[in-house]
């Protein structure tokens, strides 16, 4: 039930911020205006600020385990920018990354269906092929 009240509360949060809107989205890819990109620049910091003070407040998760963000080895940075090129361009093609797909579904943009069946699908061929991919 928190997680349905959470969800609900992040759609309504979206919508209200008009992130979700396919106008500002393009005007986003193309250099048109700053909404998004204000954002995108307010969301990174206050999330690594939230997230330092919950690691030195000590709190928990509901669970009770530790909040703790291991660090990630880069690599190949070959793979990141593959799939931020696609992820990108499946933003600019649809006009939602996959946040806001089920808050547009639930505002009545009925198209977006299509959007939600083809990230499930992608989500699935990716599960299905992870163990012959190169990590």
């Amino acid at each position: 039930m928190p997680y349905l009240f959470l969800g609900l509360l992040f759609g309504i949060v979206l919508t209200k911020g008009e992130v979700i809107s396919w106008f500002r989205i393009q005007e986003m890819f193309r250099f048109q205006g700053f909404h998004m990109f204000g954002v995108f620049a307010t969301a990174l910091p206050t999330a690594i600020l939230t997230v330092q003070w919950l690691k030195r407040r000590g709190v928990r998760t509901w669970s009770g385990c530790a909040i703790d963000v291991p660090p990630k080895a880069l690599g190949s940075g070959r793979r990141y920018v593959f799939g931020g090129l696609l992820f990108g361009v499946g933003w600019a093609f649809t006009g939602a990354c996959p946040g806001p797909l089920f808050a547009l579904a639930g505002s009545g943009v009925t198209v977006i269906v299509l959007a939600i069946v083809s990230a499930l699908a992608g989500t699935w061929t990716y599960g299905a092929s992870r163990p012959r991919l190169p990590h």
